[in-house]
């Protein structure tokens, strides 16, 4: 319902309605249009009762009249794929759209749009098990497998949708995977951190680019300032069966003296514009004045991480955020100020579609088919 929340509010004309009743109309037109094995009847009585309940008997008679209206309308009288509301069929505020064709280009844009209403691909990272172990035995347990784009990870299928949750996985209770998209393993690979390496993660939690630098060989330290996700942290390297030690530590209030690590990755909270085919709640949340807020943010955190790196350390600095003001525009002006940091790319590191012409890792959804993601490996020179 959220990918074409502009569609249905479109046609419900919902700046008329009482904001308490906004969803409820959502829900019930997305019933109406899309969904075949809910009866049209069904899905008018359903809202109503919910409107009676959230701002009573006017509200109750408002929604009905909407509906019945709607499912009245020839062409929304037959739910098929198409939605013939819009124009422009993906379902994003204007402002945002109007921004990645300023940044991709009409076309570029177009193809972000359909990727973010698309269905996003279920990829798992091997952990525990070996890649060919964890696809036998999922092949074993009914589901179908074929290579991540970058062969990183497994994209799973299912002959019968939906495909079921991860935990019922064959390998889940045993750590045999951990989910994540191959942007985000890649950006660990392209860190390069040497074999041995101690490594602070200071944005860690959900935790999966953790126990992906762990097993490429790093010591890592995992904390995270969000109080509420260090369970989930604490299960993922847990689950995963790597050794790394978790903390809740705010790195704005500098959780360690001196300036004693090997690598620092700051895997920055930011506006997730790249994630949005998984999340799409997050393109009705973001704001202009967000994505200028995160990247002060952002800056303040390199620049607490930065204070941590030993001469001729790493610092890695990554996004999953499309928009410069979060990714380029940070990493330039830290340098500005920093001359004793430099971009340090390794390489090899990463392929080279995924480089930008300064050296750093940028995927892009609708270019290279996985989430979009940004990261700049910086070196602290002696």
């Amino acid at each position: 319902m959220l990918r074409r929340r502009a569609e249905l509010d479109d046609a419900l004309n919902l700046t008329r309605a009482d904001p308490r009743l906004h969803d409820i109309l959502r829900l019930g037109a997305y019933q109406l249009r899309a969904l075949d094995r809910v009866p049209a009847h069904a899905a008018v009585s359903t809202s109503v009762e919910l409107a009676r309940e959230t701002a009573g008997e006017a509200a109750a008679r408002y929604v009905n009249q909407a509906l019945r209206k709607l499912a009245r309308d020839g062409g929304w009288g037959r739910r098929d794929a198409g939605w013939g509301m819009r124009d422009v069929a993906p379902s994003h505020p204007d402002w945002l759209v109007q921004r990645w064709r300023e940044s991709f280009g009409a076309e570029g844009a177009q193809r972000l749009l359909a990727w973010n209403d698309a269905k996003p691909d279920l990829v798992l990272q091997p952990a525990r098990w070996d890649a060919e172990t964890l696809a036998t035995r999922l092949h074993a347990a009914g589901l179908e497998t074929r290579p991540a784009p970058h062969a990183v990870g497994l994209v799973v299928t299912h002959p019968a949708s939906p495909i079921p949750h991860p935990a019922k996985f064959p390998g889940f209770t045993e750590g045999g995977f951990i989910v994540q998209d191959p942007a985000h393993a890649l950006v660990c690979r392209f860190a390069a951190i040497p074999a041995g390496a101690r490594v602070y993660d200071a944005c860690a939690a959900p935790g999966g680019k953790a126990v992906t630098l762990e097993r490429l060989g790093a010591r890592v330290v995992a904390g995270d300032v969000r109080r509420h996700r260090i369970a989930r942290l604490a299960e993922t390297t847990r689950r995963a069966g790597v050794a790394i030690r978790v903390l809740c530590a705010d790195l704005l209030a500098a959780p360690f003296a001196g300036s004693g690590w090997d690598a620092v990755l700051v895997d920055a909270p930011c506006t997730a514009t790249g994630t949005m085919a998984r999340h799409p709640d997050a393109r009705w949340r973001v704001t202009e004045r967000a994505i200028t807020r995160a990247g002060e943010r952002q800056r303040a955190l390199l620049e607490a991480a930065a204070r941590l790196v030993r001469p001729r350390g790493v610092l890695v600095y990554a996004t999953c955020s499309l928009e410069p003001e979060e990714n380029t525009d940070v990493v330039e002006g830290f340098l500005t100020d920093h001359a004793e940091f430099t971009r340090a790319p390794v390489a090899g590191a990463a392929a080279p579609e995924l480089l930008t012409p300064a050296g750093d890792f940028q995927s892009l959804p609708q270019r290279h088919g996985m989430d979009g993601a940004y990261a700049a490996r910086l070196a602290r020179r002696a």
